[in-house]
């Protein structure tokens, strides 16, 4: 597939997904959200990527969905919207669901759909002139793209409900405080520092990362008996593969282990 709206680059095994619509704050569309599905499933397909980095062209990382194209679809807004997010959504669960660590470099602001996109990342880097904001009752509008799924488990409900409500703006900071992102970094230094992350995760044991990823989305879900099986059999699991008993032998030779994510 040819991209217009973003840009797929490879760096060895890490991928570069980048939002490319800088003129209009690379507001989320009808074809940006088709284009980042089948990013998704290109990186959930290909095993030699084993890290995807996500972040966004020019001075704002997302401003979210894109109201101006919204507002002149008129009537045919609501099926417009059922088919944006059903791309979007699409992407998020392929980004959750992939072995490959996923990690968002925020730059400038992440509004609406696009703090709902890097909140949903598996580790989140912001420059330290980022802002975070719901956005989206100010609108008039609910949130999508998964944020009443991912912050009232990442900063809990009452702080999701009162950000949701008042569309309160955050500082790169303030995010940070309530763990709703990983790390601030200068401005200058954030694309280097999320480069870096992703090329450490991409040297790493694959699979055991998307255990863990799978292990953690289930823990909400589970009684600590039902949870502790999925963790023995996820455990046993990992030493049938070649990451699991290469890690083990290593550790035990005191050497630093090869994982090839196989």
């Amino acid at each position: 597939m040819d991209y217009e709206l973003l840009t797929f680059e490879r760096d060895g095994q890490v991928a570069r997904i980048t939002l490319n619509r800088p003129d209009a704050a690379n507001a989320l569309d009808l074809q940006m959200t088709r284009e980042l599905l089948h990013a998704a499933i290109r990186c959930d397909e290909d095993a030699d990527i084993r890290a995807v980095l996500l972040t966004g062209a020019g001075r704002m990382f997302c401003a979210g969905g894109d109201l101006k194209g919204f507002a002149a679809a008129g009537e045919r807004l609501p099926a417009l919207l059922k088919e944006m997010t059903t791309y979007l959504h699409a992407a998020v669960t392929r980004f959750a669901r992939m072995d490959a660590p996923v990690i968002a470099a925020v730059n400038g602001m992440a509004a609406g759909g696009g703090l709902s996109l890097a909140v949903a990342a598996d580790l989140v880097l912001a420059g330290a002139s980022a802002k975070f904001t719901l956005a989206y009752t100010a609108a008039g509008l609910s949130p999508d793209g998964s944020s009443t799924y991912m912050l009232p488990r990442l900063i809990g409900l009452r702080r999701a409900r009162e950000l949701m409500l008042t569309n309160r703006v955050l500082t790169a900071d303030e995010a940070a405080d309530m763990a709703m992102i990983d790390r601030v970094v200068p401005d200058a230094d954030l694309i280097a520092e999320a480069g870096k992350l992703a090329r450490d995760l991409a040297a790493g044991p694959t699979l055991a990362y998307g255990a863990v990823k799978k292990l953690l989305h289930e823990s909400f879900n589970d009684t600590l008996e039902g949870q502790m099986e999925r963790e023995a059999r996820a455990i046993v699991e990992m030493t049938k593969t070649a990451d699991g008993s290469g890690g083990v032998a290593a550790f035990v030779a005191k050497q630093k282990p090869s994982f090839t994510g196989a």
